[in-house]
């Protein structure tokens, strides 16, 4: 018996990961309590995803367990032990909004649940791989220093810059405001680093852009792709702030990060850090997404702008993969942005429609 365990695992990665590996024989166990509508609402709730998989995966074994939990969660791991070969820890507070309203609790669920879930591997489970799914809001806002210029629907990096491709995982964490959420997890992208390297165990951040996909709860706070694609289908109003509608997003679907997940899982390394978004292949501008909601839904976005940018938001991100990429030659992404707000509208249109 080979055993992941996927922590968030009703959620957008959470649940293309149980998918996706419960498909290649895996018995997998999922850790979810739902505080996604805690944070977001009833709206972002993931029951709804959470029931699917019990009932369309039979191997799925679900446990709503609060990953601060140190006591439940070393059970869990107690339980399979050496049958555990792999751990996804995607579950996290994901909105430097939210984390600015209870900085506490945003830091404990992303910093303190990451040491739960690194040490309760290196416990009980020391042969597994441990992958994190981090963010690009390490690099605070520095990619706001770079010199950006102005085009007709989107900021765009000057030509020739040494970051054309995207940007790189040697772009400085330090003197810059990552916002409390970007700062938690921070915390958390270190401390899996040293795990890896001072234990020696195969552990990997994912440093990711915009993690997008049709399974998404996509919500106000969180989510952007599948939260435009709701309010252009639903009516609900939208708000964009600052950068004249302009800034740009690299966008991933969750399947071919899974996929790049997979590539780690077959050939690890210990304390690696990936940069891991839509790179040129994938992104958009804000603009630029609500003119495609638009076109998919056949209908206007009722939308409006506020001059004042969220604090710590990037003006313009674009990964550059070209790490990762070198280390696993043979992994393609296969969802553009048009592509992803395809599927994102057809699966959950009625959904929508049924709830609005």
């Amino acid at each position: 018996m080979s055993v992941a365990i996927i922590t968030g695992s009703a959620g957008l990665v959470g649940s293309e990961a149980t998918a996706y590996f419960s498909a290649l024989g895996f018995d997998v166990v999922g850790i979810d309590n739902n505080m996604r509508a805690k944070f977001f609402g009833e709206e972002a709730s993931t029951t709804w995803q959470r029931e699917q998989l019990k009932h369309d995966i039979p191997s799925y074994t679900h446990y709503d367990v609060d990953i601060r939990n140190e006591q439940e969660i070393c059970r869990i791991f107690q339980r399979y032990g050496r049958d555990i070969s792999l751990v996804i820890h995607t579950a996290a507070q994901p909105s430097h909004d939210w984390a600015a309203s209870e900085p506490f609790v945003d830091f404990t669920v992303n910093a303190n649940g990451t040491s739960v879930m690194v040490e309760s591997t290196r416990r009980h489970s020391p042969d597994a791989v441990f992958i994190f799914v981090s963010t690009n809001k390490v690099y605070g806002d520095t990619p706001n220093r770079l010199p950006l210029v102005e085009l007709e629907t989107r900021w765009e990096i000057a030509e020739g810059h040494p970051y054309q491709a995207g940007i790189p995982e040697t772009m400085s964490i330090d003197h810059t405001m990552h916002s409390l959420f970007g700062a938690s997890k921070v915390a958390a992208d270190v401390l899996v680093q040293e795990y890896g390297r001072y234990f020696g165990m195969k552990t990997a951040c994912f440093r990711g852009g915009c993690l997008t996909g049709p399974n998404h709860s996509g919500t106000r706070l969180h989510g952007f792709l599948a939260y435009l694609m709701k309010c252009t289908v639903t009516g609900a109003p939208y708000t964009v702030y600052g950068y004249k509608r302009k800034q740009v997003r690299d966008n991933i679907h969750s399947n071919d990060l899974i996929r790049a997940f997979h590539a780690f899982y077959e050939n690890p390394r210990s304390g690696e850090v990936y940069n891991m978004g839509g790179g040129r292949f994938s992104n958009c501008s804000m603009v630029e997404a609500i003119d495609l909601c638009e076109q998919i839904a056949g209908k206007p976005l009722d939308w409006s702008y506020k001059d004042e940018n969220r604090q710590g938001d990037h003006i313009w991100w674009i990964s550059d993969l070209a790490r990762f990429q070198g280390h696993f030659p043979n992994w393609r992404q296969q969802y553009d942005v048009p592509h992803i707000l395809r599927e994102i509208y057809e699966k959950n249109v009625e959904r929508w429609r049924l709830t609005a």
